[in-house]
């Protein structure tokens, strides 16, 4: 029972305290006088009366009533019930003031005399019910006492008003009267926990709409602030009534202020969350609340600031809560669009409806938190229950984790409050705890359906409105209202004051009367709350589980059976079965129920919370720990970790000395065990089963075990419940005793599990190796908390592994960081969890203080754990394979044991399909040539398999640090990358067992290779020699012996010269023996020559000194020489002698390298050049470089030059117009007429000089020696002919061409006659150069591609082709790095320049090449213009010459270029020379006839030019290769004749053993000049960039290519026992060495024949002379046979049209030799190469030919007369009757079809008669003849039997057709 109301007040305007203009209120009377005991006086109503302030007015106002809500300290509601009227203020000292303030207000001049003043007088009634009809009524019958006089006094009214009492709720009637006539009934609820809305919540839903109101919804629900703003106070507080009656059954526990006055507005600015309603009065004060929500329910609007977010609540529910509210609210919107709409689709009355829409909420919140019972811990029975909610195992079950609106809710207040309220189990029940029990599967059923729902929806608003209205309504209200006429009486009194004895009597009178009536007892009806369906069945009603990200998860059975199948393996130890089934089982564990099951097949092993491993099981167990733990989230939703958490602390391994490791020192690194919600809900849940234990040891039979136990408790949680409420139910029935022991038992139980989880917290959290503070992250523990772990056992008292002194605290600095950070998380948990489930505080003091003791121990424990692991043996891992090294090469670390990780290339990783060969693990061997990784795959399905990636350490163009996180072990590691210009890519991880300074060493050892002092620390130098030699060496003397040597060079340059050369010393490697005099030695071998030589004493006559002449020799043997001499440049004698005839010489200028460094010593010149000249000349060139002629050109006698760019000054003087008037014969000028005479000399040498016919334009000899000689690339391309039309410079040379004048620019070559020289110039530097038109050269400008263009451009190629990381960024795909690269433009820059200097030498002009400093692009440019010029180059012997020539005499500068050595590894590598073998290798693509070598001799040089294998590719020009006396050794006897110097002696010896390097379609035509396409469309990416062979490295080192293969032979024979062989291999792209393991036909059949011979025991002849016998024969079976065949045009020279040729098979090379099946195998199709001639039926037939026997109706021997004068041959006969022809060839064997007879012509078969020359000893009856339309065909059989088949095959085949 209850008061209706608490006190009566009168409130009235004090008119002693106003402040300017603002009155206030105070309270005139107040009954009852004192407080009540159960509830005190709320302060402060007088402001809630005139929530706008307290004001006077000139005009009487109506009666206003509303309800103002206020909270007091123990957050209990008083609702204020305020009815206000007016009263005539008479008083009149107050008029003047008054007058004044009215003024203020009205701004109305008023009269002051007449002035007439209201103020506001409010009865307040202030009560905890809220009755707002039943208050409103009771203040207006006191008001109509005292307005309408009537007889009753007010006191009496009052009295009555405040002794009235009555029920809470119940749900009965109860009528009261004030004594004034009146009579009203009150109706109690039913049940109190429903709250009353009245038509509050349909108002709400009015005046706001549906979508705004969810929105209002879910922010309450979530904890944002919310303003509602109306000009109505009681609109007001009805719409923050309904607000909070949807929000049932939780409910709101902030600031709640349905009306504020004014004068609180402040309030509003408040951090905390708040409902709270204003009067629209003050709009203008909310506008700068930035974070509240406003609603304006006048205007209907929610206004949502920007920086609000309001989590909505999860589809598909919101979806559904818009339906039905739309259906309850506008049921006709549902048939709006019917053509028959029902007649009644009305919406219900409001007060039905307002419960329907309370239904939808209820029907909602039943949906959210079903099932919420299920994840209830009771965790104290006794005195009181004490309860907590697992979050994280009610999202997990509910799949929702990642839900932003579940979680808010459950974090907030009022689900706080929600689950103290409704978690314990006995207690009353009301509708929502029915509806989540009993209701959930029905709502399940039927959400998907609107009208079920609707009626489910009906039921419970009919219920909800019950509880309100459980009886009809009767109309017994009887309340007197005040008459009108006396309501605008003008002579109205004011409220009198009251009598408060009176009142006071009736109050006290009406307590006494309650003390002595008997009391009421209302029976509560408590009750076991029931749970409902647990989640479990719910959701597994899916069928699939869902994962955390909500996607649905297949786990199939055959999943779980991989793990269960894994876990069996290893404790039955069959370790090899379960690493096959690990990286299954690793995947398999991404998903829940194989998590959930790993964890109950590791429970069943597990026996008394021990198991005891090896440590390979232990090394697994673990592992798959780690697995399952890396995919949980930190909230462990699915109970993962917790079911994990007794796992770890039990499987453990001996150490050795009585010390264990336990599983949990491996599981640290997981966010989990640092987030204090799991171990609470850990904690609470372990605690609930101890006293679920506790009460049931009685029936000890019952006990379940732990395991089924899963995060929540699936199993457990009924027993646990139903027991808190068995218990509950008999606690009151308990003796005093009895009550004391089980709250003392369950508090030590509680007690006890605190220290447990305080041990295996310390186990957890403190890492392995305490000394370090690796793991110390600020993430979980707090400030610097450690996030790792390590265990020694399960109780605190059992068996730790050493005796441990308590005492020694902390006296190490390190650990004790981590110590404390533990100490202070786990003091946290323990005071939480402590205090929440009521832990005495003696107890907590004890614990801690035993905390840090614990922590301690176990540091001390781990240390000693930490130390024995590091002595374990490391865990079985694969053998370390050896590699093969070359003779000469020494390993300088020996293998450190890596992971090969894979990098962006995706053929190698299995993604592509095929096997995953990487990652590999193996080790890394540092030799003194190669950097080599050999492991095996880690995927256990190709473990068979070796991975082996290797590249020369002189290749390494980057290296760089990179953190591994390898797949398996998910632990980051330290490794490389290293980046290598052979296109090789290595990222390795270093294994744990490889200390860290090692892995710092390899890195310095790596740098010392790979830059070393001097090129003589290469290993083309070193080779031999003891590999630590070159690692060790002192790098001091070797600097001084170069400074020695640089200072001998200038001085003793002249007196050396002759005697050095002489008698200098071989320079060789040191040996074994003399290795301590390495150094010494070097300083005494090397030559020195002059710089600046002495003008006076060295005269340059032409005529040499003797002792030159020796050394001259040498030279003369150089490949300059000799190509001089093959292209009749001048013989040496020439040169000698002067012989006038020859227009060149020989010069010797250049023999001690005085006067180009970088030259050779030997020069072609123009005969009528003397040497003094060439002297003064070379200064106008940049290095010295001066023109000099290269190469001849046959038969137009051009000749090609090459020079460097001219310095500045001569290229002013050079190109300005030479006869400008100067002042005189300064320097400048008589250098650049030396120049010009030069250039003069050059085009006076050429023939058609002399000839005037020669003058044709450019455009005329471009058309007309266009088509005629020469051969286009084998693609052919539209509008080619126009690439050479007359401003073919301007094209090269930009948009647009010099303008020479200054005028108007016109085409470059459109002059009247062609040029004798042209001159190839950057274009940079003849800025300003002026044309003379009567010169007879003239000047290219060209742009030409900068080095550092091809630096950069190389770069981003090696990122394309060997990216660092797969992307599946378009924008990183392999075509669009390609093209980023701009290499292809860069080759087709380089090729079209060759392309325009060879037309332009075809000709007949003359061209100098002058370009940067004459050694990169200028050696790139001449050398492709000889090799397209000269079929001479494209043989072996030809090639050679063209690269000692053009690249290594003329000085291009491969050791810089190539960052060689330490002095030049900043200038970065610049691969010039790789890009002309890129440009050779196109130009191979497209005349694919035209080479002698094959495609893999360019990539053989590719490779080896960087590898620094041979010293043919180092230092950079002669000049240097004399001094250090590498040039001329390779023709002196080898100290060790097995390591190969020279690449070219190494390529001939290989080329004797094998045709790799050899071309099968070489078959040249005499002076062919090439003429390839340049376009970037016709280039193709060459495959040395993107190819990889991982079963061998790199074929191009020979000597492990045939030691590899041995091995490999071997092994293949043993398991073939068992089965028939397959001739079947797999091909895998990047492991198998393509053409190895599927070889072209014709090396295939040579090497057939070797091994025949072999077997025979023949003496096997060599490759070159059986092929050269094939293609004899060949050749002379051509002429013989009278058609050509196929087989001819392929294997031999052959004299078809040019036309033919062009079309020539355009065949793809592999990685080496030709991968085409030439020769026999393509005669079987015509379709390879077309063929001249009238295509028959036989032609058109043999395109599908097929050797099947089906074609072959009948074949055999037969001879046949050839045509007149001709012998019979035996020929083998096919008859086709598929075909219908009889065709022979020359033997069974023979593809080749020799002839055909087509059976449509044959008009018979009969016999015959033998004819002249017919075979001997046959019988006549074998011949017969066979009759066509043209001739007649003579037979003859073996016998007449065989005669006879013939007839008659061939006769059915007629009669057939």
């Amino acid at each position: 029972m209850a008061r209706l109301a608490d006190y009566f007040l009168v409130v009235g305007y004090d008119l002693n305290k106003r402040v300017e203009g603002e009155g206030q209120g105070r309270i005139l009377q107040r009954f009852p006088e004192k407080d009540w005991e159960d509830s005190p006086f709320p302060q402060g109503v007088e402001l809630f009366c005139q929530p706008n302030g307290w004001q006077l007015v000139p005009e009487r106002q109506p009666a206003s009533f509303f309800v103002a809500v206020l909270t007091d300290i123990n957050s209990e509601r008083h609702y204020c019930a305020c009815f206000t009227f007016w009263e005539r203020l008479d008083s009149p000292q107050l008029k003047k003031t008054e007058a004044s303030e009215l003024d203020e207000v009205d701004e109305q001049p008023a009269v002051v005399h007449s002035v007439q003043v209201f103020a506001p007088k409010s009865l307040v009634l202030v009560s905890r019910l809220d009755y707002t009809e039943v208050f409103r009524n009771c203040l207006a019958l006191i008001y109509t006492v005292h307005v309408d006089s009537m007889t009753v006094p007010l006191e009496t009214v009052i009295g009555n008003l405040l002794t009235c009492v009555i029920p809470i709720a119940g749900g009965s009637q109860r009528t009261i009267t004030l004594g004034a006539g009146d009579r009203q009934v009150i109706q109690t609820p039913i049940h109190d926990s429903l709250p009353v809305s009245g038509c509050s919540v349909a108002q709400l839903f009015r005046q706001l709409g549906i979508i705004n109101v969810l929105y209002l919804f879910c922010a309450a629900l979530t904890e944002h602030k919310i303003l509602f703003l109306s000009s109505s106070y009681q609109r007001l507080t009805d719409a923050c009534r309904g607000l909070l009656a949807i929000m049932f059954p939780l409910k709101y526990s902030f600031t709640y202020v349905p009306i504020l006055p004014g004068k609180l507005l402040e309030v509003l600015s408040t951090p905390t969350p708040f409902i709270i309603g204003v009067n629209s009065f003050f709009r203008s004060e909310t506008q700068e609340l930035l974070d509240v929500i406003i609603a304006d329910l006048d205007g209907g609007t929610v206004t949502i600031p920007e920086c609000v977010h309001i989590s909505l609540l999860p589809e598909p529910l919101l979806q559904q809560t818009q339906t039905a509210l739309s259906m309850v609210l506008d049921p006709e919107l549902e048939v709006a669009d019917f053509a028959f709409p029902p007649l009644s689709t009305q919406p219900s009355a409001l007060k039905i409806q307002d419960k329907e829409i309370r239904a939808v909420f209820l029907w909602l919140f039943a949906q959210l938190f079903q099932g919420y019972r299920w994840c209830l811990h009771i965790i104290r029975i006794h005195p009181e229950p004490v309860i907590r909610f697992h979050k994280a195992a009610f999202l997990g079950q509910r799949a929702l984790t990642e839900d932003d609106f579940l979680m808010k809710v459950l974090d907030g207040m009022a689900f706080a409050g929600f689950v103290s309220e409704r978690g314990p189990p006995y207690r009353p029940t009301d509708l929502f705890d029915d509806l989540v029990a009993n209701e959930v599967e029905r709502i399940r059923r039927e959400e998907t359906c609107p009208h079920k729902v609707m009626n489910h929806i009906k039921e419970l608003a009919e219920q909800l409105f019950k509880n309100e209205n459980p009886y009809p309504a009767v109309a017994m209200h009887k309340v007197p209202r005040p008459s009108d006429s006396q309501n605008t009486a003008q002579s109205q009194s004011p409220f009198p004051l009251l009598d408060e004895v009176a009142v006071q009597l009736f109050i006290d009178h009406a307590t006494a009367k309650l003390k002595t009536a008997p009391p009421v007892v209302k029976v509560e009806v408590k009750g076991m709350v029931p749970s409902g369906p647990p989640l479990g069945e719910l959701w597994r009603g899916l069928g699939d589980i869902v994962d955390r990200n909500g996607n649905v998860m297949a786990n199939s059975a055959r999943r779980l059976e991989v793990v269960r199948n894994c876990i069996t393996y290893i404790f039955e130890n069959k370790m090899l079965e379960a690493k096959k089934l690990m990286p299954a089982v690793l995947r398999a564990l991404k998903g829940r129920a194989a998590r959930v099951c790993l964890t109950q097949e590791l429970n069943q092993h597990v026996l008394q919370n021990r198991a005891v491993l090896d440590d390979q099981q232990f090394d697994y167990i673990v592992r798959m720990m780690n697995c399952t733990l890396q995919d949980c989230s930190h909230m462990d939703e699915h109970g993962i970790a917790a079911a994990l958490l007794p796992l770890v602390t039990a499987f453990c391994r001996k150490l050795g000395a009585g010390i264990t490791q336990f599983a949990y020192s491996c599981v640290q690194e997981h966010m989990v065990w640092t987030n204090m919600q799991f171990w609470e809900a850990m904690f609470y849940s372990d605690v609930q089963n101890h006293i679920r234990a506790l009460y049931l040891e009685t029936e000890e039979g019952e006990q379940h075990n732990n395991s089924e136990h899963e995060g929540s408790g699936t199993g457990d949680e009924i027993c646990a419940l139903e027991l808190a409420s068995e218990q509950s139910r008999l606690w009151p029935t308990l003796s005093k005793e009895l009550q004391t022991e089980r709250v003392q038992k369950e508090e030590s139980t509680v007690f006890s599990q605190a220290i447990h989880y305080a041990n295996r917290m310390s186990y957890l959290l403190l890492p392995l190796d305490t000394s370090k503070n690796r793991l110390l992250r600020s993430s979980g523990l707090g400030d610097v908390e450690s996030v790792s772990n390590s265990y020694v056992t399960n109780s605190i008292a059992g068996s730790m592994a050493e005796s441990y002194d308590t005492e020694s605290g902390f006296e190490d600095a390190e650990s004790s960081d981590v110590a404390n950070s533990v100490v202070r998380f786990i003091n946290r948990f323990v005071d939480k969890v402590c205090n929440e489930s009521g832990v005495t505080n003696e107890h907590l003091k004890a614990l801690h203080t035993m905390i840090p003791d614990i922590v301690q121990m176990h540091i001390e424990t781990l240390d000693a754990v930490h130390r024995e692991s590091k002595r374990l043996p490391p865990i079985q891992k694969p053998k370390l394979l050896r590699p093969t090294l070359l003779a000469g090469e020494e390993l300088v670390m020996d293998g450190m044991r890596v992971h090969l990780i894979p990098d962006g290339r995706e053929e190698a990783t299995g993604l592509m399909g095929g096997p995953p060969l990487l990652p590999a693990e193996g080790a890394i061997f540092l030799t003194t040539y190669r950097l080599i990784f050999k492991g095996t795959p880690t995927d256990p399905l190709v473990g068979e398999q070796v991975v082996t990636r290797s590249f020369p350490i002189a290749s390494l163009t980057k290296e760089k640090r990179i953190s591994v996180t390898l797949p398996i072990d998910q632990f980051v590691q330290e490794g490389l990358q290293l980046r290598s210009c052979t296109f090789q890519l290595m990222k390795i991880a270093f294994d744990e067992e490889v200390a860290a300074d090692l892995a710092e060493v390899f890195r310095k050892h790596m740098h010392k290779l790979r830059y070393p002092q001097h090129v003589q620390g290469t290993f083309a130098f070193t080779v031999g020699q003891c590999g630590k030699l070159v690692v060790e060496h002192k790098t001091k003397d070797k600097n001084q012996s170069l400074k020695t040597l640089s200072k001998n060079l200038v001085k003793t340059a002249k007196r050396t010269i002759g005697r050095q050369y002489v008698t200098r010393k071989k320079y060789a490697p040191p040996t074994w023996e003399n290795r301590s005099s390495f150094q010494s030695e070097l300083d005494e071998d090397e030559i020195s020559v002059s710089e600046e030589v002495d003008q006076s004493s060295h005269t340059l006559s032409s005529t040499m000194r003797s002792s030159d002449r020796q050394t001259m020799s040498n030279v003369v043997e150089r490949a300059c020489c000799r190509d001089y001499q093959r292209l009749g440049l001048g013989t040496l004698s020439n040169s000698l002698t002067r012989s006038k005839n020859e227009p060149f010489r020989i010069s010797t200028v250049n023999r001690m390298y005085t006067v180009c460094r970088s030259y050779p010593g030997l020069l072609i010149v123009p005969q009528s050049i003397p040497d003094t000249t060439i002297q003064r000349i070379c200064r106008c060139y940049r290095q010295n470089r001066f023109p000099v002629v290269c190469w001849r050109n046959s038969r137009t006698k051009a000749v090609l030059l090459r020079s460097a760019g001219l310095h500045a000054k001569g290229v002013v003087g050079f190109f300005k117009s030479p006869n400008a008037p100067s002042a005189g014969p300064s320097q400048a000028d008589s250098t650049s007429l030396e120049q010009e005479k030069y250039l003069q000399a050059i085009i006076s040498s050429m023939p058609s000089y002399s000839e005037s016919s020669g003058r044709n334009t450019l455009s005329g000899f471009t058309s007309t020696h266009m088509s005629t000689s020469g051969k286009w690339g084998s693609i052919r391309g539209s509008g080619r002919l126009s690439a050479y039309n007359p401003d073919v410079g301007t094209r090269l040379a930009g948009k647009e061409s010099p303008q020479p004048n200054g005028g108007p620019s016109e085409a470059l070559f459109l002059r009247q006659q062609k040029a004798y020289l042209y001159i190839i110039g950057d274009k940079a530097q003849l800025k300003g150069g002026k044309q003379d038109s009567f010169q007879q050269w003239e000047v290219v400008p060209i742009e030409v591609c900068d080095v550092r263009q091809v630096k950069n451009s190389f770069k981003k190629l090696m990122k394309a082709c060997v990216p660092s990381s797969s992307t599946s960024d378009p924008n990183m795909s392999f075509l669009r790095c390609l093209e980023d690269s701009e290499w292809m433009a860069l080759l087709h820059r380089v090729l079209q320049v060759s392309v325009l200097v060879v037309e332009l030498l075809d000709t007949g002009s003359s061209v100098m090449v002058s370009l940067e400093d004459g050694w990169d692009v200028t050696t790139q440019v001449v050398s492709l213009v000889q090799l397209l010029s000269d079929p001479y180059y494209r043989t072996f012997d030809g090639f050679r010459l063209l690269v000692e020539k053009e690249w290594l005499s003329f000085g291009h500068r491969f050791s810089h270029r190539g960052a060689q050595t330490l002095g030049s590894q900043s200038s970065g590598f610049t691969p010039v020379f790789l890009q002309f073998l890129d440009c050779v290798h196109q130009i191979h693509l497209q005349f694919p006839m035209e080479f002698e070598f094959s495609q893999y001799y360019l990539k053989f040089l590719a490779y080896h030019y960087v590898s620094n294998r041979f010293r043919t590719f180092l230092l950079d020009s002669d000049y240097e290769r004399i001094e250090l006396g590498v040039l001329y050794e390779e023709k002196g006897e080898r100290k060790s004749p097995q390591v190969c110097k020279s690449v070219w002696d190494y390529i001939d010896r290989l080329n004797k053993k094998t045709p790799n390097f050899y071309n099968y379609m070489f078959s040249p035509e005499d002076e062919e000049v090439l003429r390839p396409y340049t376009f970037i469309s016709n280039l193709k990416v060459w495959d040395f960039y993107t190819e990889e062979t991982l079963s061998e490295g790199p074929s191009y080192d020979w000597e492990l290519r045939g030691r590899q293969e041995r091995v490999v032979e071997d092994t293949p024979d043993k398991p073939d026992i068992s089965g028939p062989k397959s001739q079947r291999c797999i091909v895998w792209p990047c492991y198998d060495s393509l053409n190895k393991v599927v070889p072209d036909i014709i090396t295939k059949l040579l090497q057939d024949l070797q091994t025949l011979e072999s077997e025979l025991g023949q003496t096997s002849e060599k490759w070159k002379d059986i092929w050269d016998k094939i293609k004899t024969t060949q050749r002379t079976e051509a002429k013989l046979e009278s058609k050509p065949s196929f087989s001819s045009s392929l294997l031999m020279p052959s004299n078809l049209s040019h036309q033919r040729r062009s079309q020539g098979v355009y065949l793809q090379e592999s990685s080496m030799g030709s991968s085409i099946n030439l020769a026999l195998d393509c005669e079987t199709s015509a379709t390879s190469t077309p063929v001249a001639g009238r295509p028959s039926t036989s032609t058109l037939y043999s395109q599908f030919q097929s050797t099947e026997s089906e074609n072959r109706s009948f074949e055999g021997i037969l001879f046949k007369k050839g045509a007149l004068l001709k012998p019979w041959k035996p020929r083998w006969f096919v008859l086709d009757k598929t075909k219908h022809q009889l065709r022979y060839y020359e033997s069974r064997q023979d593809k080749e079809c020799k002839g055909v007879i087509e059976l449509a012509e044959v008009e018979s078969v009969f016999p015959g008669t033998p004819a002249m020359g017919a075979p001997k000893n046959i019988e006549e009856k074998a011949f017969f003849d066979l009759k066509t339309t043209k001739r007649v065909y003579n037979f003859c059989a073996q016998d007449s039997l065989n005669a006879q088949l013939w007839m008659d095959s061939v006769q059915s085949c007629l009669s057939d057709a």
